[in-house]
């Protein structure tokens, strides 16, 4: 672009933007590539500590809530660090440098190799957790990785992308092994940047996720969450209450793994209500259920002023009675499913949609409703003492994941006591059209070779393969 231009005011050019931030990039990302497993590690930690460490943490955290308004301090410095912990921990156990697997019987070996330079979108509702969890993850893999925030969260991303840049000067690599698109980002430099990577990690809106499949560069992209959790008439009640309150007010309910509906069985449903009662919940009337979906929604959108607001902010806005304003989250009792009923889809707030059901049988139907509706690849939540129902959703549901008495949000992304693997990217599947339908792994930013070496002939005989379809239907 011209010196005339620029003093013109005009817009910078995309390509000329993503061009610059793509030769520092490979510059970096070439002088990284032949590291040992060792002193990629060592780059991993120094990214870990630049959120992990409580200062910056903090730091992040207030001023995410400053800029989007979404979610609450303390919990987002609890969300960085547990995150960036469990996060390291899977990312130290594994292996991405030289030989990472040996089947001897099948004669491969697989060796890992870099992707390059990764680009990733990142949302509004984890402008500081996201970007560092996907860096981790790239970084692992010998890549360098360059950033796309939300607008909103630009400022919060930006900081955070400077812990890491000094973090990994500190101990002698290139700083620009993670870059970030300078402000203001638009969708026109977030698109030339999808077109100029190696791979694209989307986290954030759906129309971000299409967009980066349609780059011509290959794409990760995640699905949008509406979690439904069933509470059958085996359940311990308020343990299983404990867990719901502690997942849907966790950050102000930001996550796609919050719960936003409970169907619960008609055996128990009263005695639950009471148990998600004493857990903090606070049981809408249903005279004022209009007055809840006519706040929460404007023109068949969110209300952007109260997502991700607190229970007061939310109980003043309902015009809720003054018991309501000591909740910490809000029951409203629905029965139908679909457009006509708002309450039946991710709502990104402290209201949980309450459904009674016959039965499991009904529950299960009634679950599935609500996926079809939306979240459909996503997860479910099961509270039960008997594990077969679970295994029964796992074989016959619409999700990558089910989850048997869980506190959903602390769950579903990776858990200290739960094998998922840590992440803030939840892919859903062919469901949602999605790429990969586990949650996003150190796995996704590698390249493989395979060595392929001789074995003994492995050739079975015409008759062991074809002599089933000879003997019933002849040849």
């Amino acid at each position: 672009m011209s010196l005339a231009a620029v003093e013109a005011g005009a817009a910078p050019d995309p390509q000329e933007v993503v061009g610059a931030l793509m030769r520092r990039a490979r510059a970096a990302q070439e002088a990284f590539a032949d590291a040992d497993q060792a002193r990629v590690d060592e780059a991993v930690r120094a990214l870990a500590w630049s959120l992990y460490k409580p200062e910056h943490a903090q730091e992040l955290a207030t001023l995410a809530v400053e800029d989007t308004g979404l979610g609450n301090v303390p919990d987002k410095v609890i969300k960085k660090q547990r995150k960036t912990f469990g996060t390291l921990r899977d990312l130290l156990r594994a292996k991405t440098v030289g030989e990472i697997e040996r089947d001897e019987a099948r004669g491969i070996v697989k060796f890992a190799k870099p992707l390059g330079v990764v680009g990733a979108v990142t949302p509004s509702t984890n402008p500081g957790a996201t970007p560092v969890n996907k860096a981790m993850m790239a970084i692992k893999g010998r890549n360098a990785i360059i950033i796309a925030p939300s607008p909103l969260g630009h400022r919060t991303t930006e900081k955070a992308v400077n812990f890491m840049r000094e973090a990994l000067e500190a101990i002698g690599l290139p700083a620009d092994l993670v870059q970030i698109l300078p402000a203001p980002i638009t969708k026109e430099v977030t698109q030339a940047l999808m077109s100029a990577v190696e791979l694209v990690v989307v986290t954030g809106s759906q129309d971000n996720v299409r967009r980066a499949y349609s780059s011509g560069t290959p794409a990760i992209g995640v699905g949008a969450g509406n979690v439904p959790v069933m509470i059958d008439e085996t359940a311990d009640l308020d343990a299983a209450a404990r867990k719901i309150c502690a997942s849907k007010i966790f950050d102000n309910a930001t996550s796609c793994s919050s719960e936003n509906a409970v169907v619960i069985v008609d055996a128990v449903y009263d005695a639950a209500i009471a148990a998600l009662e004493r857990a903090g919940g606070f049981l809408v009337d249903p005279g004022l259920k209009d007055k809840v979906v006519g706040e929460l929604w404007k023109n068949g959108k969110l209300n952007r002023h109260l997502i991700a607001r607190d229970a007061e902010t939310l109980a003043t806005a309902f015009g809720l009675p003054e018991e309501a304003r000591r909740s910490r989250f809000f029951m409203v009792e629905e029965t139908g499913v679909g457009r006509g009923y708002p309450l039946s889809g991710e709502k990104l707030a402290l209201v949980l949609t309450v459904y009674r059901a016959a039965d499991f049988e009904a529950a299960k139907a009634k679950t599935r409703e609500i996926l079809e509706l939306q979240g459909k690849g996503h997860s479910i939540g099961l509270h039960t003492t008997r594990p077969e129902r679970a295994r029964e959703l796992a074989e016959e549901m619409p999700v990558v994941r089910v989850l048997m008495n869980f506190a959903h949000t602390f769950g579903n992304g990776g858990g200290f006591d739960s094998g998922l693997e840590f992440t803030l990217s939840m892919g859903c599947g062919s469901w949602q059209k999605n790429s990969l339908s586990e949650n996003l792994n150190y796995r996704h930013f590698i390249n493989i070779t395979h060595l392929v070496t001789p074995i003994p002939e492995d050739k079975p005989s015409e008759e062991a393969l074809f002599g089933p379809h000879w003997t019933k239907y002849g040849k």
